[in-house]
């Protein structure tokens, strides 16, 4: 079959678009796993985090379904949200959209751009729920906020929150974000283990000034990435209710791919956090897919001259990151 797509990023969290509204694809549930399988595969043509269908909703604008590159599928991606907020947008010659994710329809819409020339959306993060089974986190309790779990660490506090995808978050220092302790034990609640039991998204983050963060993420089932939409977003929110930013009021959130911006809004004691940042589009392609032979090939590439841009971004998040995480 042939496949028509669009590879883009946000923060360098990148992914495939296939748009199922504009074209008649039909994917069984199996092939969309192996669509992600194969086509997401880092030694293959394009690789990529994840692919984001686009897809017709009954109740919203679009709906996205979301599958990592392991072939799982995660229950919502901010990275690729904005994405497809900037694609549903444009085809519908929209500013603001609902879009339909798995949990809920999520408001979205086209911003001021983050610097000239740099398409950027802002999606909306939520539900948000710190009930452990949630997640789930199996552990006698019904939170986790700002503590031990002596099975992962004796020194390190977690917070754990699905916002609905599952996130431990802890606040380290420079020395911690360094070592290695992060991969050890994202790939032990990322392995057979009795804590997590679906896997979970494991983010450290350093406060580098009041309302600037670095967070670095170890994705489930994808592993370290540039960055993680729903993790800067829940660990835009766990710095607010550690009084280290404030609601209401915008985090530079930095990671390895650039830099967003996060505003974590609280009413009547719920959270909701809107997530700002970049959807670039690297190129479009279409391929010839065989699922049968698990084989793919390229036919066409057209490439866009977004990045050239968003690089610039880039320079700018790394000059303020490196001197002032060692700080």
């Amino acid at each position: 079959m042939q496949i028509d797509l669009i590879k883009g990023h946000g923060s360098g969290n990148d992914f495939l678009i296939i748009d199922e509204i504009s074209n008649e694809y039909s994917f069984s549930e199996n092939e969309r796993a192996e669509l992600a399988r194969l086509l997401c595969n880092r030694n293959s043509e394009l690789g990529a985090d994840g692919i984001l269908f686009v897809m017709d909703s009954e109740h919203a604008d679009g709906r996205m379904r979301v599958f990592n590159s392991d072939g799982s599928e995660a229950s919502m991606c901010g990275n690729g949200l904005r994405l497809v907020a900037r694609y549903i947008c444009e085809q519908q010659r929209l500013n603001e959209a609902v879009i339909e994710t798995m949990k809920a329809n999520l408001k979205v819409s086209k911003q001021k751009d983050l610097i000239p020339d740099i398409h950027t959306y802002q999606v909306e993060i939520s539900p948000i729920l710190f009930e452990l089974n949630a997640l789930p986190l199996n552990l006698n309790k019904p939170t986790l906020y700002n503590e031990r779990i002596e099975e992962l660490s004796s020194e390190l506090r977690f917070t754990a929150l699905a916002v609905p995808n599952p996130h431990l978050i802890a606040i380290v220092d420079t020395a911690q974000l360094e070592s290695d302790i992060q991969k050890q034990l994202s790939e032990k609640v990322n392995g057979p283990n009795e804590l997590f039991p679906d896997g979970v998204n494991v983010s450290f983050v350093k406060q580098l000034q009041k309302g600037s963060i670095y967070v670095r993420t170890f994705e489930r089932g994808v592993g370290f990435t540039n960055a993680c939409g729903t993790a800067m977003s829940a660990s835009s929110l766990v710095t607010c209710l550690q009084g280290l930013n404030e609601f209401e009021k915008v985090t530079n959130v930095y990671n390895n791919g650039g830099m967003v911006q996060c505003v974590v809004h609280k009413y009547e004691g719920k959270y909701t956090i809107d997530l700002i940042g970049n959807a670039t589009y690297l190129y479009k392609a279409a391929v010839n897919v065989n699922l049968e032979e698990g084989s793919f090939t390229q036919s066409v590439r057209t490439d866009f001259s977004e990045q050239q841009t968003y690089e610039q971004l880039q320079t700018a998040a790394s000059q303020f990151i490196e001197p002032t995480l060692k700080g």
